[in-house]
């Protein structure tokens, strides 16, 4: 009897442990998919931000993408190019792995680089229903993830932050695309249960070989409002070089690579 319990015992943790190491590689390759597709990547954005009063205001910009590390550290550099009052105005992040990003912003007006605080990466950027943090991408060590789910061809995977200081939310619930990998809808909710935020990915296509969200939504669930991006001209493997990803082309930007 004694005997049977034993092996009842080890069969259960065995069993955990492999269901761990399955959500870990779900969320580790639908990380990959999201951020990592080729070596580089270039891609025009408009973004249209809708207020709970239904007021659009639209920017539009670029954004600029290199992976230093496959599946590690990389940089981003976005150039806004309308409306006038954002214009010449950039924004750059070095993803770090394991510690907090380091992140940018230029505001011509006043000739001014300001250094973007860790405290702020859950802040909206620019104004829109998106925050700094989802511009590069959450680290996937920052959260305990759990496969809460499997339905309708996707996986449902509950992630809750090992960290909570600066964190707007308690939890987060994402649906992974069991075909692709590619996350298609998140949705945030606060101590009390209650949803906040969600975002969407309203179309995926194949670019280059990578599946790729075109167009995306953020909505802003309990005061209204919502953020829509839309992509295009989006390029892989443009040939980036690290030196773009300097405080020089915060002021200076790379003509060649946003024209």
């Amino acid at each position: 009897m004694k005997k049977i319990f034993l092996i009842v015992c080890f069969l259960l943790v065995t069993s955990s442990f492999v269901f761990a190491q399955s959500v870990d590689e779900i969320v580790k390759k639908a990380n990959f998919v999201s951020y990592y597709a080729g070596n580089d990547g270039r891609s025009n954005v408009k973004m249209t931000i809708i207020d709970s009063q239904e007021r659009q205001r639209i920017r539009q910009f670029k954004i600029l993408r290199l992976s230093i590390k496959e599946g590690g550290e990389q940089k981003f550099y976005v150039y806004f190019e309308k409306p006038t009052d954002v214009a010449r105005m950039s924004y750059m992040v070095w993803k770090n792995i394991g510690k907090d990003d380091d992140r940018w912003l230029y505001l011509p007006a006043l000739d001014l680089v300001r250094r973007i605080a860790a405290s702020d990466k859950r802040s909206s950027f620019v104004g829109s229903h998106f925050v700094y943090e989802d511009v590069s991408g959450r680290g996937i060590d920052a959260d305990i993830h759990e496969l809460i789910g499997e339905e309708n061809g996707f996986y449902k995977i509950k992630n809750t932050p090992k960290e909570t200081q600066g964190i707007e939310f308690a939890s987060y619930t994402v649906w992974i695309d069991k075909n692709n990998f590619m996350p298609m809808k998140a949705e945030y909710y606060n101590e009390a249960g209650d949803l906040t935020r969600t975002i969407e990915a309203l179309d995926v296509k194949d670019i280059s070989g990578h599946p790729t969200v075109t167009k995306s939504k953020a909505t802003d669930v309990q005061r209204g409002g919502e953020t829509v991006m839309e992509f295009s001209d989006i390029q892989y493997d443009v040939g980036l070089t690290d030196d773009i990803f300097t405080e020089r082309y915060l002021r200076k930007p790379p003509m060649q690579w946003i024209q």
